[in-house]
């Protein structure tokens, strides 16, 4: 397959169309559907019930998920014709890097509920494609092993501030080593939200020793499981079941070492509690800033952004940019959908730093309508790791390929050549 980098935007949309037509002459189809929703549902028919839960669920009745695709809905693209579209320009600069597309993969914790490779997989398929990975801070595999399996691709990591400031230190400057390109910091995920889908399934991943690697590679983290916990932390004990065996075993599989080492420390169930006791701060606060600009030079990110003032802030505490998002529609039921708040965030901002987007991008056409109203790059999500869970590294990148392919094509077909045509004027509301 062509180096993305090296092939021309006018081929991408045709050769993804051509490829799939003659692959179809031979008897064979694309390894995973290229619409959304039938995509969902071979990803919900490859999954356990409880990952498959775990990724497609929302906070409370899924209303903002659901406001979510509604808000792109409420907007239709305007043609225009007679344009001389036959060679397209898809690529986008941000804080100095050239990328051949404005998408991004969004950061997505415990890959491993969707594929055995988990990240790894996801990250060789962004490399291959050419597409941002933005590393989860609740991955599957440590940034340090997606790093190495990317060679010079770009990537950026995600960070949730913790109750520890040594390890919000050491995350950062293990990420800089490894080549991230970019600190994303998550605000809208202080404490989970109401999620029924795992609630009545009574599953979180990370109990299991799921979606925790970055804290278990990191030395700081390791070096705090020999302290005591705060007295008031929950030590409510589990009744001995079956169920609580195989949980159990499945914990000490997914900690580091030997099987005998893991079961001789009690490392493993220390390193949930220490977790639990450690994952996030809700007295986070915008005074807190400055210690993350002091940790690092590269550009910081502030994702979770839903109201103008809050981007108005961002930038006065000398944020690098905003990715407007409500995580998905996972932590609040009722939320404003993530395309409503766009456009008055991007006017918020004013051209001073870069806008992204995420939270309900299904589609190459989506994409488009987010970047016509203001958005610099979008983030792509669920699609991704539906890709993954049907098919590994090639599911993945064929839905990346897909997505691409169709923004090209509906770039050309709207009448427009490069993605700085791509505005307002292109839409209007639906009736």
């Amino acid at each position: 397959m062509s180096d993305p980098m090296k092939r021309s935007s006018r081929e991408r949309g045709k050769e993804r169309q051509t490829e799939i037509f003659l692959d179809g002459i031979a008897g064979t189809r694309p390894a995973v559907p290229t619409d959304a929703t039938r995509l969902e549902a071979a990803a919900r028919a490859t999954m356990r019930p409880e990952g498959f839960a775990y990724v497609a669920g929302g906070a409370g009745s899924e209303r903002t998920m659901r406001a979510n695709r509604e808000a792109l809905d409420r907007w239709r693209i305007v043609p225009r014709v007679l344009c001389d579209v036959s060679c397209r320009d898809t690529s986008i600069t941000m804080f100095g890097d050239e990328h051949p597309s404005p998408l991004l993969l969004a950061p997505i914790g415990v890959l491993e509920i969707a594929h055995a490779d988990a990240d790894l997989a996801v990250a060789r398929a962004a490399a291959a494609e050419r597409v941002p990975m933005i590393f989860s801070n609740q991955a599957s595999h440590a940034m340090e092993e997606c790093a190495a399996v990317m060679g010079d691709a770009p990537r950026w990591f995600q960070l949730y501030w913790s109750t520890s400031n040594a390890l919000v230190a050491s995350f950062v400057a293990r990420a800089e080593a490894c080549g991230c390109r970019a600190i994303v910091l998550t605000l809208d995920t202080t404490m989970l939200g109401w999620r029924p889908r795992d609630l009545d399934l009574a599953y979180l991943p990370f109990l299991r020793g799921k979606g925790i690697a970055q804290y278990t590679s990191d030395s700081v983290f390791r070096a705090s499981l020999a302290q005591p916990l705060d007295p008031s932390a929950s030590r409510r004990r589990t009744p001995l079941t079956l169920s609580a065996v195989r949980a159990f075993i499945e914990l000490v599989r997914r900690h580091p070492g030997t099987f005998l080492e893991k079961m001789r420390s009690g490392e493993p169930r220390a390193a949930v509690q220490r977790f639990i006791a450690t994952y996030s701060r809700p007295s986070l606060a915008w005074k807190d800033l400055d210690y993350l600009r002091g940790l690092t030079s590269l550009p910081i990110l502030l994702k979770g952004i839903l109201h103008p003032d809050d981007a108005r802030m961002a930038v006065d505490a000398g944020m690098n940019g905003v990715i407007v998002s409500n995580h998905g529609g996972r932590q609040i039921d009722g939320a404003i959908g993530a395309l409503d708040a766009l456009p008055d965030v991007v006017d918020a901002v004013g051209g001073r730093l870069p806008v992204l987007f995420d939270s309900g991008i299904r589609s190459g056409a989506d994409v488009f309508t987010a970047l016509a109203l203001g958005a610099t790059a979008v983030c792509l999500g669920r699609p991704y790791v539906y890709g993954l869970a049907i098919a590994g590294e090639q599911g993945v990148r064929e839905v990346i390929r897909t997505v691409l392919a169709e923004l090209d094509l509906t770039m050309g077909l709207a009448g427009c050549v490069s993605i700085g045509e791509i505005t307002r004027e292109r839409l209007v509301r639906a009736a």
